[in-house]
């Protein structure tokens, strides 16, 4: 099926940007589903109507009896499912090409700027957003707003994931039966139905479901890595900050209390000895009188001449 090459390919393109979890989980979707989807179950399921038979030769009792058992195709289920789970994947590839397409021609309005002087240089580092989700290696680097959406995109496989899950049990539970028993109209009365090769077909029901629920406890487990490793650097972040106190402490205060009466004392010395000079040289209108003020909690520092 070339359907399912191109869905291979654009989900390969998904693993370069996923975390290790989500490498697996890629893994797990690959080889123990789609590659058992189109290696057996097909094949199993080829002959799931042709092989139904009813006792009764009533017309139209036997295709009625069939869409009542059966209302979707186990396959058909399945395909639909994993269409599902990964079109949330493919909605986050969107995202990374956008952004590495972003960041690709901000990089290349730089370059192009790069000839022209300081001021616009500054200009353009401005009005364009330095690239930061592309690491040099050519990776992607999950934060920001790739981290949002990747958390959004496994919230939404885990939901897809649960509610299939749920939709298989309420369609036709988890086993098939060697007998089925039909009263549907235009049936005359109870039919018994019989399936083809229901054990083979409950064993990869099971095994299909087992996968699937090896794919939820991935997803839950690589949301739970993803808020952990979150919370860390949020916490790493804010133990890296160095916070200047506005107001000195107590003893620092006392310090620069001393150190500014010591200052003043110099300063009021100082004018003293200028206005002692002045007299005694006979100076006129000059500094007339200097009155030396001492210093006090509340006004402190303050001189009159």
């Amino acid at each position: 099926m070339g359907e399912w090459d191109l869905l291979g390919r654009l989900l390969d393109k998904v693993q370069t940007h996923s975390t290790v979890i989500g490498k697996v989980w890629l893994t797990v979707l690959f080889v123990f589903r789609i590659l058992v989807l189109r290696a057996g179950a097909e094949k199993v399921w080829g002959d799931e109507q042709s092989d139904f038979v009813c006792n009764t030769q009533q017309p139209g009792c036997e295709n009625v009896c069939y869409d009542l058992a059966f209302p979707i195709s186990h396959v058909r289920f399945w395909v639909l499912q994993i269409i599902a789970i990964a079109t949330p994947k493919l909605l986050y590839l969107g995202h990374v090409l956008h952004v590495i397409h972003i960041e690709k021609k901000v990089k290349e309005r730089l370059k192009k700027q790069a000839e022209l002087d300081d001021r616009g240089t500054l200009f353009l580092s401005k009005a364009y957003k330095v690239p930061k989700y592309t690491k040099s290696t050519g990776k992607i680097s999950i934060r920001g707003h790739l981290l949002r959406s990747y958390v959004l995109h496994l919230v939404a496989k885990i939901v897809l994931e649960v509610v299939f899950i749920a939709g298989q049990y309420f369609l036709y539970g988890f086993t098939l039966q060697t007998r089925y028993v039909c009263t549907r109209f235009p049936c005359p009365h109870k039919v018994d139905c019989f399936l083809s090769r229901p054990t083979e077909k409950s064993v990869i029901i099971w095994f299909m479901l087992v996968a699937t629920f090896v794919s939820l406890f991935l997803s839950v487990v690589e949301l739970l890595y993803l808020c952990v490793k979150a919370v860390k650097e949020c916490m790493a972040r804010r133990q890296d900050y160095t916070v200047t106190p506005v107001t000195p402490p107590f003893s620092g205060r006392k310090a620069f209390k001393g150190g500014d009466e010591t200052i003043q004392n110099c300063v009021n010395l100082e004018l003293e000895l200028q206005g002692q000079i002045a007299g005694g040289n006979g100076v006129k209108g000059g500094l007339g009188k200097v009155v030396k003020t001492v210093p006090s909690e509340d006004d402190m520092g303050e001189v009159h001449i």
